[in-house]
């Protein structure tokens, strides 16, 4: 059954029941009274950021945003594909020079779309950088190998350690295909160590390892592959038991979840994070970013009372966990109050845009520029809140700021947010300050990129 056979009579029940004309309603969502009233007789589409802005507009409790699917912009990334192959068994030798004459050039290494492994050349500067060119040329022996010479578990873990917290500095600041090569070559480095340690080493050693693959997860989802996010993730999942951390089980759960919530599935971002709320290994701060991942996809569904009591669980549980340093590591820890930062995101998902873009204006200021990634992902939800809201000539004024920032990150949930963007701007093309940004946002979504050039695809 096509969605306008549904939709269009459902909006006009529940419009003419609350006694709201189109022109009302128009004005209301920011969509013409034309489109609305063709969106009706079915002569057009309905999208699934107008069933929202309906949905809000009209108290239809999510009854009226489940009955259109996620729209192409809204979803992010394919969904994963089964049969994902293991690369952390195999041996790494990607640290060789391209070209015995050019010291300032060597090889790097990284993970394609399914698992495939790529490589691409990369300045030693920059390498260097993100730790590639030491690591990379280690020569170290796959997992089950004899011991390599010269493995001191002790010194590799405290290294590896003191070097993680650079590491996710870097990703904040840069493409995820300058940090995954890295990633991917730490962790089994991480787990070739834990392979011939023994006591307390060889624990330490799988921790930090899981800690290393579960960034890369993060990396590989911004990179738009989220069947790689997930490999990444389970194998984070595999690597904390082997050094007994079940806590981090339970996390993969919730990061799951946000990979489902990207994918505009709002049933099963709730499924997931309830269940990981209800690990038994669970502390306060995984099951306070569940109740957020359960909140957004509330919020998804348009189920406003729930998505509220979900965020005030949220709040209470990460209040909880302030001081337990066990599980910082876990989640974000770039700045901003993530529940604040959350609600906005929702509020907007619910079809509140205006609320939503006040409390963006609020929040966040306390984001730290160093926080390039998570600064330009909310101030791009920002702007699309102000442009879904109306506020056309602000939204373009924050637009025109936060460009370089997407370029620098090159982040592919950012790159969904600006694509939802630039359909709210298309119907204002009438509007000059659409006309003088449109073409810079258009040139900027149609550049290929990054990880798409560096995999071959």
């Amino acid at each position: 059954m096509d969605v306008r056979d549904s939709f269009g009579p459902a909006l006009r029940q529940r419009r003419m029941a609350a006694g709201v004309s189109l022109a009302v309603l128009a004005g209301q969502t920011h969509y013409s009274k034309g489109y609305l009233s063709r969106v009706e007789t079915g002569g057009r589409r309905p999208t699934a950021a107008l069933a929202r802005r309906c949905d809000a507009a009209l108290g239809a409790e999510g009854e009226l945003a489940a009955l259109v699917p996620p729209d192409r912009a809204d979803a992010g990334p394919t969904a994963p594909a089964p049969g994902i192959q293991s690369i952390v068994g195999l041996d790494i030798h990607a640290g060789l020079e391209a070209d015995a004459g050019n010291d300032d050039e060597i090889w790097i290494m990284g993970m394609g779309r399914g698992g495939s492994i790529w490589f691409q050349p990369a300045d030693r500067r920059q390498a260097v950088g993100i730790g590639a060119a030491s690591l990379l040329s280690l020569g170290l022996a796959a997992p089950g190998a004899s011991t390599p010479k010269g493995l001191d578990a002790e010194t590799m873990v405290s290294t590896f350690a003191e070097l993680f917290p650079l590491v996710r500095r870097l990703g904040q600041r840069a493409s995820p295909a300058a940090v995954l090569p890295s990633l991917i070559a730490q962790t089994h480095t991480l787990e070739t160590v834990a392979e011939h340690a023994d006591g307390r080493w060889r624990s330490e050693s799988y921790l930090l390892a899981s800690r290393y693959a579960e960034y890369a997860g993060w990396m590989a989802q911004e990179a738009g592959r989220d069947d790689m996010a997930m490999w990444w993730t389970d194998r984070a999942v595999v690597l904390a038991k082997r050094g007994g951390d079940l806590e981090l089980a339970a996390y993969g759960l919730v990061r799951h979840a946000l990979i489902r919530m990207n994918a505009g599935d709002a049933l099963a971002t709730i499924a997931l994070a309830q269940r990981a709320q209800t690990a038994p290994a669970a502390g306060p701060r995984v099951r306070g970013l569940a109740a957020l991942r359960e909140a957004q996809g509330h919020a998804l569904a348009g189920a406003y009372g729930e998505c509220r009591h979900a965020l005030d669980r949220a709040r209470s549980l990460l209040d909880d966990s302030a001081g337990d340093e066990s599980t910082r590591v876990l989640g974000t820890s770039s700045g901003g109050d993530p529940v604040s930062l959350a609600t906005a995101g929702c509020l907007y998902d619910l079809g509140r845009p205006a609320e939503a873009a006040e409390m963006f204006d609020r929040e966040l200021s306390a984001i730290p520029d160093e926080s390039r990634r998570l600064k330009t992902r909310w101030e791009t939800r920002q702007t699309l809140a102000r442009a879904a809201a109306g506020d056309i000539d602000h939204a373009c004024a924050l637009l025109r700021e936060l460009l370089p920032g997407f370029a620098a990150t090159a982040s592919w949930s950012i790159r969904t947010d600006l694509l939802a963007l630039a359909r709210v701007l298309a119907r204002r093309c009438d509007q000059p300050a659409v006309r003088d940004v449109y073409p810079l946002l258009t040139s900027m979504l149609h550049t290929p990129h990054p990880d798409d050039r560096a995999s071959g695809s």
